[in-house]
């Protein structure tokens, strides 16, 4: 992939940083409002992908493997899992258990872990996402 216009590259330059911190926003404001981790990892995805889109593969120094991509998305699984599992050693017997103080209610810190769950499939659906894409560009790749 070479890329896109000039025109496009400018506009992409111009919001793909807002719309990856729409997608940080979406997820950190997951618990207060709709939204949440999946909602903001795809568009953090979607930022990603308008990035590979606009400039190309060659210019965002992509190599021909998802590698990366996939261990992040392994680590975020195993942060969410290692978050649920933590509650049955700190003594309460209900798996993804509440264990953190609840705070003031309406404001950002207040769910507990939550918002820390969110953050985790945020972090793997983007992982995800942007997995299948570098999978679908390698393979067009190879066809040709």
């Amino acid at each position: 992939m070479h890329g896109m216009t000039s025109i496009v590259k400018t506009v992409t330059r111009l919001l793909v940083g807002v719309i990856f911190i729409y997608g940080v926003y979406i997820i950190l404001h997951g618990h207060l409002s709709p939204g949440g981790g999946f909602a903001g990892g795809a568009i953090i995805a979607g930022a990603l992908i308008l990035l590979i889109l606009a400039f190309g593969g060659r210019t965002m120094k992509l190599r021909r493997e998802e590698a990366e991509s996939s261990i992040l998305e392994s680590i975020a699984i195993l942060l969410f899992l290692f978050m649920g599992i933590a509650v049955l050693f700190l003594g309460t017997k209900v798996f993804f258990s509440n264990y953190l103080p609840h705070g003031e209610l309406g404001e950002l810190i207040s769910a507990g872990v939550i918002p820390l769950y969110n953050i985790a499939v945020g972090i793997e659906v983007a992982a995800a996402l942007f997995t299948i894409f570098l999978a679908l560009i390698i393979y067009k790749e190879e066809i040709k």
